[in-house]
């Protein structure tokens, strides 16, 4: 018969709420900011990079900027630039982009978070945004901090 296993696989899908939830509900990364290069494109003179931002702390930040290094593919300094990532509430994951004018990603080795220029948001760690900033990407060009 058929509706047993049908059964059996609604009763499953109805309890998986309850199972996944609290995982999720779980701060997967503690008390940081985690930040990954997810796509980096170039097009029209310039390198358009995405970035995917995770804040795990519990309250909101309200602004956060870092100052980023942009090194070119021979490892030199090609510019330092600042990335304004705007407001990250809570346990929520944010796209950014930005993109860098007169590179391509091609040329663009690496980027150095060198630390926080601003970080602002109630009931925040005076270091919320630089101690344990956990970084990766998903591209060729490395990032570090």
């Amino acid at each position: 018969m058929v509706r047993k296993p049908l059964i059996a696989f609604i009763a499953l899908l109805a309890a998986l709420p309850a199972l996944v939830l609290p995982a999720l509900a779980e701060d997967p990364i503690g008390a940081a900011v985690a930040i990954e290069l997810n796509a980096a494109q170039t097009g029209e003179g310039a390198c358009t990079l995405s970035f995917v931002v995770l804040n795990g702390h519990a309250a909101q930040i309200d602004q956060v900027v870092y100052e980023a290094v942009l090194f070119d593919a021979s490892g030199q300094v090609d510019r330092l630039t600042l990335f304004d990532l705007g407001t990250l509430p809570p346990a929520r994951q944010r796209v950014r982009q930005f993109s860098v004018q007169d590179i391509t990603c091609e040329g663009l080795g690496s980027i150095l978070f060198n630390g926080a220029d601003t970080c602002t948001g109630e009931g925040l760690p005076e270091d919320a945004c630089e101690a344990d900033l956990i970084l990766s990407t998903r591209t060729d060009i490395e990032v570090r901090g």
